[in-house]
Parts: structure tokens; sequence; C-alpha cells
């Protein structure tokens, strides 16, 4: 991509995300952005001699926040499970539908069933949702296919939507997701001749950029997700868990003893897994898209986290079975609603704390030298972004310093 031009937004109102104060908040401030990255940030009335005579692009008192990060998706799918959803208010539980065949196999056969450009073709309309709400980091798994061609289709598929849209792309290897029905119990012959060998494919093909498993009853052990963190380890990939969704197993804390970025859902996380994982560094990604649609009673212990110090992020969780939801405004107002974060917890949770559970240091916060992606939005304060269900309307976004 070329370089952007020179530009000076002005009158703005600068959510930062790095401090001083809640939000970091600027009023009447100026960002200068150079070769798609931040030049300087801060008050009109402290804008240096050297950027007054750049080209100016005036968003006239609009709240300019870094752009939003979705660090857990499952974006890169096939098929419906509308059904399912009737299914589950009529009284059938998430786990009862997938031992029957539905949940996460219904789009496991769907998904082979499609070849790479119809994924593609289905996955740019949420990827299209998603930047029209702000986002212009997305973390994509596969994890649908649980066969070596097509974890690898989904794969370069999410690779691919990167060229197609103005969109930065994090893959995530997820063949842990399930056992397939030919495998049935025989999850660890599954590792085996399957999963561990289309981890070292996808990374031999420079497809991966994190590895991730799902540690529940309905799908893999502790000591199961051990072996893919092994083969993680050894290929130099970072780890995240699906931990404590719908039981507590430990995951939390087998993925801190790995020094994970991540652990994700955490509904039935305890003591000790948030001490595990306040002492790794974890970020704890909260899912409320998943814990809304599957009608879940159990909160994660938000109170417990935040007084253990574990950074926080929030996350769509986009997938079609149990989060259909492209809208990370939408999940930030769900966070707070429905596990009483705060706004601004919420706002550092799809920005500073997501980068974190990505690993990315170069983006989420409002500061010199990093990416110019942000996020224009016709609102006085950031926590109209939470408050209203759906968030303030968008007004521009800007990728790598260009306006889209």
């Amino acid at each position: 991509m070329p370089k952007s031009p020179d530009l000076l937004l002005t009158g703005a109102r600068l959510a930062t995300m790095a401090g001083p104060g809640p939000y970091g908040l600027v009023d009447d401030g100026a960002l200068a952005i150079r070769d798609g990255l931040i030049a300087w940030a801060g008050a009109m009335a402290d804008l240096p001699s050297d950027y007054r005579n750049w080209p100016k692009h005036a968003v006239d008192g609009c709240l300019v926040t870094p752009a939003l990060i979705d660090c857990h998706t499952h974006t890169v799918f096939a098929g419906s499970r509308a059904l399912e959803f009737e299914q589950r208010l009529q009284g059938a539980s998430y786990a009862e539908i997938a031992k029957a065949g539905g949940g996460i196999l219904s789009t496991v056969r769907a998904t082979r069933a499609a070849g790479e450009d119809a994924l593609l073709q289905a996955a740019l309309p949420r990827i299209d949702a998603m930047l029209a709400a702000g986002a212009a980091t997305i973390e994509i798994k596969s994890g649908y296919g649980l066969d070596i061609e097509t974890e690898l289709a989904m794969l370069r598929t999410a690779r691919r939507i990167a060229a197609e849209r103005p969109v930065r792309i994090r893959t995530t290897f997820l063949g842990a997701h399930a056992v397939p029905p030919d495998y049935k119990g025989r999850a660890d012959a599954y590792l085996t001749e399957t999963c561990l060998p289309a981890l070292e494919a996808a990374h031999a093909a420079g497809l991966v950029d994190a590895v991730d498993g799902f540690c529940e009853g309905i799908a893999f052990s502790p000591a199961q997700i051990a072996r893919v963190f092994d083969a993680a380890t050894a290929l130099g990939l970072p780890v995240k868990l699906h931990a404590e969704q719908l039981s507590n197993l430990g995951g939390a804390a087998l993925a801190a003893s790995y020094r994970a970025l991540s652990a994700d859902h955490l509904e039935y996380l305890d003591e000790a897994g948030i001490a595990a994982m306040a002492g790794a560094g974890a970020v704890a990604v909260i899912l409320p898209g998943a814990f809304y649609t599957l009608r879940e009673r159990q909160a994660p212990p938000i109170e417990a986290l935040r007084a253990a110090g574990v950074p926080m992020a929030v996350a769509t969780d986009l997938n079609p079975g149990s989060s259909p939801l492209s809208s990370l405004p939408l999940a930030m107002n769900m966070a707070c609603t429905l596990f009483q974060m705060t706004p601004e917890e919420a706002l550092l949770g799809t920005t500073v704390n997501a980068a974190r559970a990505l690993g990315l240091s170069d983006c989420g916060r409002i500061a010199p030298g990093l990416r110019a992606d942000l996020a224009i939005w016709e609102a006085a304060h950031p926590a109209e972004l939470s408050y209203l269900i759906g968030g303030p309307p968008l007004r521009a976004r800007l990728f790598g310093g260009r306006i889209c």
C-alpha cells in the first residue's frame, strides 16, 4: 500500500487511551499523521509549528479514538445455525445440540463443502459490518475444518481478506476446536493424525499468528490441550485458550503456565485461575455475545479480575452458533450492562487490552509512533460508545492514515 499523505486532524476530542486521566481525554485536540503513523497528538494550543501548515481535516468536535480491535472472532465459515437458535429457545442446551451432531460440527460440514472463494464471499459482508462499527484489526480463527486441507483453506481465506478490505487480519489456528465425527471417542488420535500435522503445515505456509484450543468437556481436556500448546511452543507461536466457558477444567491456569496471550470466555473461572492469569500477565477476553445468545446465568468474575489487576479485553466472538454478533460497540454495551464493566474498561478492552491479547504493541492507543488506525465518532464523550446500544454513528475510519 502506498504511504499515506501528511494529514492534520483538527477540532477533535481525543480519547487517546494513553493517559493521563480517564480515557486520556484531550479537548480541542489535534493529531498529525505521516507515513501511516501518528507523528504528534495533543491540544491544538500546543501544536508544534512544524505541523501547522499540513493539510487539515476538521472533525468538528467529534470524538476520535483508536480504531477498535476485535481480538476473538470466527469470521470465516459457511452455513447458518438459525435453526439451532430456535432449538435453544425451545429448551435444548448448547451441549445437547453439540452431542446430537449440531453446534460446531454442523458448521464444519458446511465449511468443508464450501470452496475458498465461497468462504471469502461469505466473510466479506461480516467484515464490512465490523469495519462500519469502527474496527481496524480483526483476529480470525480456523476450527471449522477439522481436517488438514479445510483448516488451511480457512486460514488462507482469512489472509485474503486483508487484500480485499482496509483491515489488519491476525490469524489463529484452532484445530483443537472439536473432535470430528470420524474421530468420535478418539480425540488423541485426531490430534496426532490431523490437528498437529495441520498446525505444522499452516505454520510452514506462513498462515498462523497464534494457536488456540477449546478446553471443555465437549471438546478437549487440559492434557490434550497441553499437547497442542507444546507443539505451538516448539514452533515459536504464542497461545491462547477458550477456557472455563461451560465448566471449570482449569484451562485458564493451564494457559497461564504457557504464558498465553489470553484466556477467553471465563464464566466459570475460579480464584486459582485468576491468580495464575495475573502472574502470567494473560489478558482475560470477555465475550458477552456468547453469554447473551446462550442465555447463560453465570457471569465471568469481573470484580475479581479487576481486583487482581488482570487486563480485560472485550470481543464479539463472531460465530454462527453462539455469538452472531459483528458490532464491537454492541459488545461493549453488553459487557457493561450484563457484567458491570465500566465504559472506560470496555473501551480499554477494545483498544489497549485487545491489542495486548493479540501480542500487538503498535496500535490500540493514540500516541506518536503508533499506527494511525483511528475511529471518528459522532459523539461528545467516549462513554457514549458503551451507553448507546450499538454505539454512536461512525463518521469516518482511518486505516494506516488513510480515511476510509
